[in-house]
């Protein structure tokens, strides 16, 4: 069977529905080389109370390990959401070569939504990014997420 992106992106969603098991913002993201997964990560900064805890840092740190180095060259990352300033550094630092992301993120978005690092002239590594992959949803579990929390509050 051929693995594609929304093979990938699928797998994805199921690390965002693990963070919703433990009450995490539900994002997800798995790290894909040679067309086998490597590295899996979904939110953790709640239970760990970290503000890295995000699912890309936590599948690049996998990653890391499992390489033995913290170059991911000839790696793609699938998120199921648009990823924020700091994941996006840590994508470029680690020379990641293709972005996949499923949802927009109007209020972080680092490479669309709201500011595009990738704009930066000086940086080392542009990584291609495509968004929208299984975007309704991708959207979907974030917003139910929220949804639910406010009606908890009342």
């Amino acid at each position: 069977m051929k693995h594609d992106k929304y093979y990938f992106m699928r797998l994805a969603i199921r690390e965002a529905q693990k963070a919703l098991l433990i009450d995490e913002v539900p994002i997800g993201c798995v790290i894909v080389k040679d067309g086998k997964v490597i590295a899996r990560g979904h939110n953790k900064r709640e239970t760990n109370q970290e503000v890295i805890g995000h699912a890309e840092i936590e599948a690049i740190r996998k990653a890391n390990k499992k390489l033995k180095s913290w170059r991911l060259v000839n790696c793609d990352i699938y998120i199921t959401l648009e990823p924020c300033i700091m994941c996006m550094g840590a994508i470029i630092h680690s020379r990641i070569n293709n972005v996949y992301y499923g949802a927009k993120d109007y209020k972080g978005g680092a490479v669309e939504s709201s500011i595009n690092v990738l704009e930066a002239k000086n940086i080392n590594h542009h990584p291609n990014v495509e968004g929208g992959i299984l975007e309704d949803e991708c959207s979907l579990i974030i917003s139910n997420y929220f949804k639910e929390k406010r009606i908890k509050k009342m």
